[in-house]
């Protein structure tokens, strides 16, 4: 992945992952009614936060006739989207894919069942599966290609191969780490921390029940402007903090999210014997 905006805009595309699910309209939750209702009316997850993402990245690479595009209304967009669909009563993963010159591309490939809270910030049962988290051992240089999802993700891939993490069905995520060592995000998702004190040690005694604050790392750190890790903040259910990858713990809690699994519970491997791995 080069380090800079130089690329050339016929060798990438940008792209945003979402769920397409009929079970998500009219999800409630008693626990957090305030962050549920209303944003999931549709059945393509956070629909709104992915046009947006798509929109910031056409601006940003003056891309015109994308722009054009994505600036249609959000209802002649869903139109667009259903005809990728193969069945419209089943739930798919979904990537949204759109070239420099506002082609629309989206990819249909099956998906399992979600527990439907893992779709509402940090309320994922307890009981459900831990992602594996690791950290990377090489670091990588923030860019527009970092900070805006594209095709050009040869630096996430590395990393992947890096954690020994071989498979997407794999439950486990490897830390972008930037050249002054702080943590820019996952390589598939956004992670979520405890809040960090001054000497950068996690705060222990606050509130451990879900709902608690979690922190983030800002997007100056070089991460992707995520559509979860948005809606989250938007909804003061997380903040901005630098963390650096020697603050972890090893064994620490964390939360990680994504367009397309929503929000899932973590826990932080330092030492990963695979993790020696080099591309």
């Amino acid at each position: 992945m080069t380090s800079n905006d130089s690329l050339s805009s016929e060798l990438f595309q940008i792209i945003s992952s979402l769920r397409y699910d009929p079970a998500l309209p009219g999800l409630l939750s008693q626990d957090a009614p305030e962050i549920s209702a209303g944003f999931h009316t549709s059945p393509y997850y956070l629909l709104p936060y992915h046009q947006n993402r798509l929109l910031n990245a056409a601006r940003h690479f003056r891309w015109e006739k994308a722009v054009e595009f994505l600036s249609q209304d959000l209802n002649t967009l869903v139109q667009i989207f259903d005809t990728f669909l193969p069945v419209k009563t089943k739930p798919w993963r979904l990537r949204i894919v759109i070239d420099r010159n506002g082609t629309c591309n989206v990819e249909a490939n099956p998906t399992t069942p979600i527990e439907l809270l893992n779709f509402l910030p940090f309320q994922a049962p307890s009981h459900l599966n831990v992602w594996r988290v690791y950290v990377d051992s090489v670091s990588t240089v923030p860019s527009a290609f970092t900070t805006h999802k594209t095709t050009a993700r040869d630096n996430y891939t590395a990393a992947r191969v890096r954690a020994g993490i071989l498979s997407p069905q794999e439950l486990a995520e490897v830390l972008v780490i930037n050249p002054e060592g702080q943590v820019m995000e996952g390589s598939i998702t956004t992670p979520y921390f405890r809040p960090r004190t001054s000497q950068g040690q996690s705060v222990e005694d606050l509130d451990k029940d879900i709902g608690a604050k979690w922190i983030t790392p800002p997007l100056s750190c070089g991460g992707n402007a995520g559509t979860t890790r948005q809606y989250a903040l938007d909804h003061g259910l997380c903040t901005e903090q630098v963390i650096t990858a020697t603050e972890l713990v090893d064994g620490e809690e964390c939360w990680l999210s994504n367009g397309v699994r929503g929000f899932v519970r973590g826990v932080v491997i330092l030492n990963n014997g695979k993790h020696a791995r080099h591309s």
